[in-house]
């Protein structure tokens, strides 16, 4: 049974890993970390699997459908992103065309709305794998045939599309193989705000936050932060040194968790673990600002802990309660403190355009940044994806610009999808790069960027982030 998973092409650069799938205005791209994790599984069952990143090796949809004619799988299992479905879909279509598989389709967009997505490809995706997908896929392939058993999945019966019954989350992590990073170079993903090579490591999934703008734990892992243990996470930490030792000589991993921090017994044990094991690594993680501990901060920091990766959002605590971050903007400055005692860089997360934004609270925002005393920033706009609470205020309210797919991106570029009565999709995205310019334009930090560096590896990782980001702002 051949069975190929895809990252299938869209825009040159389009990174659809990550929570908002675009091409960033830093040119981020990420590993498809959970498609890494469905090749696994297939692995571990003994199918013949391939995992193919299309967008990693800049290959375009003739040479998709060149591989799908010469090879022909029986199984193909596509991702799917709200920006890219009409796209994904066509993906689709070519594999129909081009061999007799049937298509999978996973991912956030047809976990959100899978029997529109089915209507829309008119065929060409057999079935959507809702949710949390790694055994889903496999249960499909093994029992193509009685798809009725199979929980958690859309499929077309007839003329009917019928919906099974949901499927539980993944209780026990530990049980999962390591993502399938084998089929994978590595060496081609980069984030300029990550040190160069980085590996992601999901040490959990979920988060017990309850952020209505959040697409992955609404649509995709939940609301409950369920636990890898400290010994699973750092032998998988182990086995990808082996894969690219090149992340030990000036790069890093990065735990991709919602929230690393938010159970601070657990990440404690993940650090000691290291430690004890004499690794010599880096890493950053996801932070919450409710979430500071001195304590905990400094053994992170002795265990190879560089960065803190925090969703600040805005300085407006009215935006904060209307979007349910659950935090105080006093808590900001007291993070801010407790993270420099333990000598540990911060990476600010804005969003502009939230239920309630102004002109005014845009611009108490950008200051706000400027003054925390950041590492590095980002500043995004707000979009409201199908599946989150926030998508069904936007267009009960009105507040979509577009419900038409092709309009959430500009050409590839990451823009706003939303519009007030007193602040504009265009004034929005505006703001945006007028505040990532105030950031990154300042004279200290052009110092700091050109002159201290950690390694060669360093050096490049600055040359490429710059260079990606001035080719944005050239092209605005």
């Amino acid at each position: 049974m051949k069975v190929f998973v895809i990252n299938e092409p869209f825009v040159r650069g389009f990174c659809r890993t990550q929570r908002w799938a675009a091409r960033t205005r830093g040119r981020v791209l990420r590993a498809p970390d959970w498609l890494a994790y469905c090749t696994a599984v297939l692995e571990k069952e003994n199918f013949d699997v391939k995992l193919y990143d299309f967008v990693a090796n800049d290959w375009d949809k003739n040479k998709l459908r060149k591989i799908i004619k010469e090879i022909s799988p029986d199984f193909v299992v596509l991702d799917s992103t709200t920006p890219s479905i009409y796209s994904d879909i066509e993906c689709a279509r070519i594999c129909k065309e081009e061999s007799s598989a049937k298509v999978i389709m996973v991912g956030p967009h047809i976990s959100s709305l899978p029997k529109e997505t089915l209507e829309l490809s008119k065929g060409a995706v057999d079935i959507a794998a809702i949710g949390e997908y790694d055994y889903t896929v496999r249960d499909i392939i093994k029992n193509f045939d009685n798809l009725e058993n199979v929980k958690g999945i859309a499929y077309r019966q007839n003329s009917e599309i019928k919906l099974t019954q949901a499927r539980e989350f993944i209780e026990d992590l530990d049980s999962l193989p390591f993502p399938a990073w084998q089929h994978l170079d590595l060496m081609k993903y980069f984030d300029g705000g990550k040190l160069y090579p980085y590996i992601d490591i999901i040490s959990g999934r979920g988060c017990p936050n309850k952020c209505i703008f959040c697409l992955w734990p609404q649509v995709m892992h939940g609301t409950r932060y369920r636990l890898r243990s400290p010994k699973n996470v750092v032998d998988e930490i182990e086995r990808d040194i082996k894969l690219c030792p090149q992340v030990l000589m000036g790069g890093e991993f990065f735990f991709e968790d919602d929230t690393f921090t938010v159970d601070k017994g657990r990440a404690v044990r993940i650090c000691e673990e290291i430690l004890k094991r004499g690794l010599k690594i880096t890493f950053s993680v996801n932070a919450r600002v409710d979430s500071y501990d001195l304590e905990m901060f400094r053994i992170m920091k002795k265990a190879g802990c560089r960065e803190l990766l925090v969703g600040f959002e805005s300085v407006d605590q009215k935006i904060l309660d209307n979007v349910n971050k659950s935090i105080k903007v006093g808590e900001m400055w007291e993070f801010m403190r407790t993270a420099k005692k333990a000598n540990l860089e911060v990476h600010g997360c804005f969003v502009f355009g939230l239920p309630g934004e102004t002109r005014e609270t845009i611009k108490e925002t950008t200051e706000f940044a400027l003054a925390l005393g950041l590492t590095t920033v980002q500043f995004s706009a707000a979009v409201p994806f199908p599946g989150t609470e926030y998508y069904d205020i936007c267009k009960e309210k009105g507040w979509l610009k577009s419900e038409n797919w092709q309009d959430w991106l500009k050409q590839g570029e990451q823009s706003a999808v939303i519009k007030y009565e007193n602040l504009s999709s265009r004034e929005i995205d505006h703001y945006v790069d007028s505040a990532l310019k105030k950031f990154y334009l300042r004279p200290g930090y052009i110092f700091n960027f050109i002159f201290k560096n950690r390694s060669f590896s360093d050096i490049y990782r600055k040359l490429r982030g710059g260079l990606n980001f001035f080719t944005y702002l050239f092209k605005k």
